[in-house]
């Protein structure tokens, strides 16, 4: 009865109390709620309004000067609607500079992809000198891209260059190099090549050393070896810095200007447009007949190209690089290996 009885008294004395007073958030801490969350945007917030007023602006009015008849001096011009694109597109040299453009691209960005993946490999392994050789691939990047183009030039001239002298001694006819639209377009994508394969190399050299190597152990243990773990373990895990690398890739491809620029000493592209590109046909167009408006309608020609690829590039690259399906199913035999010797190290200890 006395158990009871006390309860109600119990609910009474609790009743009695005086209700806490609610909580009062002090300005200092409102603050601090904000700070967490709008901090972020405000670090980041620098770069997109640089790109608004650098990037985003020159974009839009590039946009807006293609629809016109531009007169850069009196800053106005006449609206002509598409007729710029069109004058563009009927043009046999624009679909010249489309095709050396091309030709360029693929022969510099496949073997330039392929070195930087190899380079990256080698450089992932325990060797001498790491931080020496990953110095050493980035040297090609930082030097000027007009002293490149005069180191390539004095190697692949036609006539005294170092790369016929070379063919000479070997027993091989000397190439044209300033002739032939192919070998041109090779000399130029070696270039291109000699500056940007170890700057991908080192791109994907971070991603791989972020490869957990327990799934590495986890496939020596299967008997996987290297080359096994290299297509089954690292080259799924490089897919998403596999796209950025390909993206930008396209990008620096499709926009080349500075290799074919210095490759000879007039800058046009050869006397019979044999390296002739879509961005020094944009130059020549812009600042060689003075003419804006058809430069930008090329300018804008090229952004839908380089777009219409990159989204190739992207739809192919998840196709051919397959998913981390292989790196996870290492990692399930991980985690059941170290549930059986869980298993047997608890038998081993109730014995």
């Amino acid at each position: 009865m006395t158990a009871t009885d006390s309860r109600p008294a119990t609910r009474a004395a609790a009743s009695d109390q005086p209700l806490r007073p609610p909580r009062v958030i002090s300005f200092s801490q409102k603050l601090s709620k904000w700070d967490l969350k709008f901090s972020p945007y405000l670090y980041i917030s620098p770069f997109f309004l640089m790109f608004a007023v650098v990037g985003l602006f020159p974009i839009a009015y590039t946009a807006v000067i293609s629809f016109m008849d531009w007169d850069l001096v009196r800053n106005s011009g006449e609206f002509v609607g598409f007729d710029q694109y069109i004058w563009i597109l009927t043009q046999p040299h624009f679909w010249t500079a489309l095709r050396n453009t091309f030709s360029i691209f693929v022969l510099s960005s496949v073997p330039q992809l392929i070195l930087a993946i190899f380079i990256a490999a080698v450089l992932d392994r325990n060797i001498r000198a790491k931080t020496f050789w990953r110095m050493a691939v980035l040297v090609p990047y930082v030097v000027a891209p007009v002293a490149v183009g005069l180191i390539f030039n004095a190697m692949f001239a036609d006539k005294s260059g170092l790369i016929n002298s070379w063919l000479e001694v070997i027993g091989i006819s000397e190439i044209p190099w300033h002739v032939e639209p192919f070998w041109s377009h090779v000399a130029i994508a070696t270039m291109v090549n000699y500056r940007w394969v170890g700057y991908n190399a080192l791109i994907l050299l971070a991603a791989m050393q972020a490869v957990n190597r327990d799934y590495y152990e986890a496939a020596t243990v299967d008997g996987a070896g290297p080359i096994r773990q290299f297509f089954s373990i690292t080259m799924p895990s490089l897919k998403p810095t596999l796209i950025f690398v390909i993206i930008t890739s396209t990008i620096g491809g499709l926009q080349i200007f500075d290799e074919p620029r210095v490759f000879d000493q007039f800058g046009r592209g050869g006397a019979g447009q044999q390296w002739l590109t879509i961005t020094l046909y944009l130059y020549d167009i812009g600042w060689g007949q003075w003419n804006f408006g058809r430069a930008a309608a090329m300018a804008w020609i090229l952004f839908i190209i380089i777009l219409g690829i990159g989204l190739i590039n992207l739809l192919v690259t998840r196709t051919v690089v397959r998913d981390e399906g292989m790196r996870s199913e290492l990692g399930k035999r991980q985690q059941k290996r170290a549930a059986r010797a869980a298993k047997k190290q608890v038998k081993e200890s109730q014995r």
